[in-house]
């Protein structure tokens, strides 16, 4: 049996549900485990004021930048449209492996509507640390997409942390601010 698919059981024992689903990218929680907010997972305020460039890279017609989730290097696909990052089990396997995704990290399930409006269920999770450039999130809430292959988005539960973005295509960058 995959990791993945053990995170999930531990996470179904844990958590009870209802249904739903969601619109345009948007998620509606499914269920969710019952915890007081505690200090490290409470939610930061947006960041502003400093500027961090990051060098873009175009790959098949969308950018992608590097971004570093709980240490570890990935390449993220920028997407506006994304209501969270979202990695794939590919990823998240990777990570509870190195021992940086616990089951203390799994939120809940939801569903997810994706670009063409197809519905699929995603697992909730909280990214302890996510470094852009020189600028560290911490605690993000990501999806992971039960799909092996499914592309790394970098999406609001990020972007929305930043006061400003902006793109220069002359130059090949983004900069948070």
């Amino acid at each position: 049996m995959k990791i993945f698919q053990i995170i999930i059981i531990l996470a179904s024992v844990f958590l009870s549900g209802c249904s739903g689903c969601s619109k345009s990218g948007q998620k509606q929680r499914l269920s969710h485990q019952s915890q007081e907010p505690t200090e490290s997972r409470r939610e930061e305020r947006p960041i502003s004021g400093e500027k961090t460039v990051v060098k873009m890279e175009k790959v098949n017609g969308v950018l992608q930048i590097p971004v570093e989730v709980d240490g570890v290097k990935m390449f993220f696909i920028f997407d506006t449209g994304a209501s969270t990052i979202s990695i794939s089990e590919t990823e998240a396997n990777f990570l509870w492996k190195q021992g940086k995704l616990t089951k203390d990290d799994i939120l809940g399930t939801a569903n997810f509507s994706d670009a063409n409006g197809d519905i699929s269920e995603g697992t909730i999770i909280v990214l302890t640390t996510v470094k852009i450039g020189d600028r560290v999130l911490k605690n993000v809430e990501a999806s992971v997409v039960h799909n092996l292959n499914a592309p790394l988005l970098f999406g609001q539960s990020a972007l929305g942390k930043f006061g400003k973005i902006s793109i220069d295509n002359n130059r090949g960058e983004i900069t948070f601010e």
